[in-house]
C-alpha cells in the first residue's frame, strides 16, 4: 500500500535487528517513524534517489531515498564514556600503561585544566561520536573534591555547558564519579547534592578504589535514592580475583529496590576468578537486576600489565553474563587519554573489539553484538521509544554495508546520520587507483 505523505520516504532498507523481511519501506514525519513495512523484494522506484548518488549539500532537501540494500540501525547508545578526559593525551601521558598511573597522572594535571578546555573536549568527543552514528551518550565525570571544590565544580559546569552546545546533535547523560572518603564525607555529600540539583543524571563512582568500598557503596545509594536517580558504578576494574565489590553492590540493589536502575562497568575481576565463583556472582547480578557495561578497548589495553607469558586481557565474561539474563552493553570508555591512547567514539569499532575479545563471531552472535550497541544500552540508559518502529523518534544511521556481518568486516566509512528531525552528519570514502581514476569505495549496492 502507498506510504502516506511524509517528510522522508525510504525504500530498500536492510534492518538486521527487525523481524519480517529482508528489505523494508520506511517513512518519517515530524521526526518520528510513521511506517516500517517489509518489502516482498527489491523495489525499483524512479521516484526514490539512491542515497550514494546524492551529494551532502542536497541530502537535506531530498524526500525520497533508495538505500539500495544498505543497513539501517537505530542510533547507537554509548552507555559508558569519559568525555571530560577525551583528547587529553598530549597533556597527560601514561608510561606504564597501568590504571593506577593513569589515575595519578590525570589527577595531578586536573587543576591546570580550565573549564573551557574541559568543555571543548566534551564537545569535540560528543560531536565525533554523533558523526559515527551515536544518538545518546552516558559520560562519567571526574570530580576530585579532595583537590578542591573549584577543581571538581569546573568539570560539572563545563559538562552542562557542553551538553547544551551539542543538544541539536546528540543527547548526553552525566554520572559524576564521586570518590568516597570517610574523612571527607560531609564535604562530598554537600558537593554531590549540589551537582545532582544542577542537573546531572545519576550517581557514579568506583568503590573498589576507595578506602572502604562497602561504605562507599552505602553512601552512593543514599545519594541516589535521596534524589530518585539511577546509579552506575565502576566495579572491580582489576585483575585481582579477590576483589568482589559487585557482591555488595547487588545486596544494596536488592535492599533499595533498584532492579533495572543500577549498572556496573568493567567487572574485570570476573574474568580472573574461578569459574564457580564467577557463576555465583553472575547469577546474583541477574537476580538483582544489575546491568553490565563491558569496555573491551580500554580493558584490553590496561589490564594484565603485571602478567608475563599468558597475559590476562581483563574483558569481563560477556557471553556468560548475557546467557544468565544480565543486560550487557559494550561501550567506548576512554578516548585518546592516559587511560586509552586510541579510540574515536565509533561504536562499530567497539563492537568489533567486543566480538574479538568475547569470541562473539557466529551469525547469531553478530546480532547479539549489534544489540549490545543499540537496544540493550538504550534500555540501560532509560531511553524511551527507542528503535525503528512506527511511533518512535526517528534516530538512525545508514551504513555502506549490505549485511550485519559486513558492518564489522568493513567498518564502513560511508555513513548517513539522522537525528533530531534532520540529517546531522554524513561521510563517505573515495578510493583512487594510482592512475587517479575513481573507483567505488564499497561494493555496488545496485542489483
Amino acid at each position: 500500500m502507498p506510504i502516506p505523505t511524509a517528510d522522508l520516504e525510504i525504500v530498500n532498507a536492510r534492518l538486521p535487528l527487525a523481524d519480517g523481511g529482508e528489505l523494508f519501506r520506511l517513512a518519517v514525519s515530524g521526526g518520528r517513524w510513521t511506517a516500517v513495512e517489509p518489502q516482498a523484494g527489491r523495489l525499483a522506484s524512479p521516484e526514490h534517489e539512491p542515497i550514494g548518488a546524492i551529494g551532502f549539500e542536497r541530502l537535506p532537501s531530498v524526500r525520497r531515498l533508495d538505500l539500495e540494500g544498505r543497513v539501517l540501525l537505530p542510533g547507537f547508545v554509548d552507555v559508558h564514556m569519559h568525555l571530560d578526559k577525551a583528547y587529553s593525551l598530549p597533556f597527560v601521558r601514561n608510561r606504564s600503561g597501568t590504571l593506577l598511573e593513569a589515575i595519578g597522572n590525570y589527577r595531578a594535571a586536573a587543576p591546570a585544566f580550565a573549564k573551557e578546555t574541559i568543555r571543548d573536549r566534551i564537545v569535540k568527543a560528543a560531536l565525533r561520536s554523533a558523526s559515527f552514528g551515536s544518538a545518546t551518550l552516558r559520560s562519567h565525570l571526574d570530580v576530585p573534591v579532595h583537590l578542591g571544590r573549584d577543581v571538581a565544580m569546573r568539570t560539572i559546569e563545563a559538562a552542562l555547558e557542553a551538553r547544551e552546545l551539542v543538544s541539536g546533535f546528540v543527547d548526553i547523560q552525566y554520572f559524576p564519579m564521586y570518590f568516597y572518603d570517610p574523612a571527607m564525607e560531609g564535604e562530598l555529600t554537600e558537593f554531590a547534592a549540589e551537582t545532582l540539583r544542577m542537573g546531572v543524571d545519576g550517581v557514579g563512582g568506583a568503590p573498589h578504589l576507595t578506602p572502604d568500598p562497602a561504605a562507599g557503596i552505602d553512601w552512593a545509594f543514599r545519594m541516589a535514592t535521596g534524589f530518585g536517580l539511577p546509579i552506575d558504578l565502576h566495579a572491580d576494574e582489576t585483575d585481582d580475583p579477590s576483589v568482589k565489590t559487585i557482591d555488595v553492590y547487588c545486596d544494596y540493589v536488592v535492599r533499595y529496590g533498584y532492579s533495572g536502575r543500577a549498572t556496573a562497568g568493567h567487572l574485570c575481576s570476573l574474568a580472573a576468578m574461578e569459574h564457580e565463583e564467577a557463576e555465583r556472582l553472575i547469577a546474583k547480578m541477574a537476580e538483582a537486576g544489575v546491568a553490565a557495561a563491558t569496555l573491551p578497548a580500554v580493558n584490553l589495553y590496561l589490564q594484565g600489565r603485571g602478567d608475563r607469558g599468558n597475559v590476562r586481557r581483563g574483558v569481563t565474561r560477556v557471553r556468560e553474563l548475557a546467557d544468565a539474563g544480565v543486560k550487557v552493553a559494550a561501550a567506548s570508555d576512554n578516548i585518546q587519554d592516559p587511560f586509552h591512547p586510541f579510540g574515536r567514539g565509533d561504536m562499530l569499532q567497539i563492537g568489533l573489539m567486543a566480538s574479538y575479545a568475547a569470541h562473539l563471531a557466529g551469525e547469531e552472535d553478530i546480532l547479539t553484538v549489534l544489540r549490545m550497541l543499540t537496544h540493550v544500552p538504550a534500555a540501560i540508559a532509560g531511553v524511551r521509544e527507542y528503535g525503528v518502529a512506527a511511533g518512535n523518534p526517528a534516530s538512525f544511521a545508514v551504513f555502506d554495508a549490505a549485511s550485519a556481518e559486513e558492518l564489522f568486516q568493513e567498518l564502513p566509512a560511508g555513513r548517513w546520520v539522522y537525528n533530531k528531525s534532520r540529517w546531522t552528519g554524513a561521510s563517505e570514502l573515495i578510493r583512487r587507483r594510482y592512475d587517479d581514476s575513481p573507483t567505488a569505495a564499497s561494493p555496488s549496492f545496485a542489483e
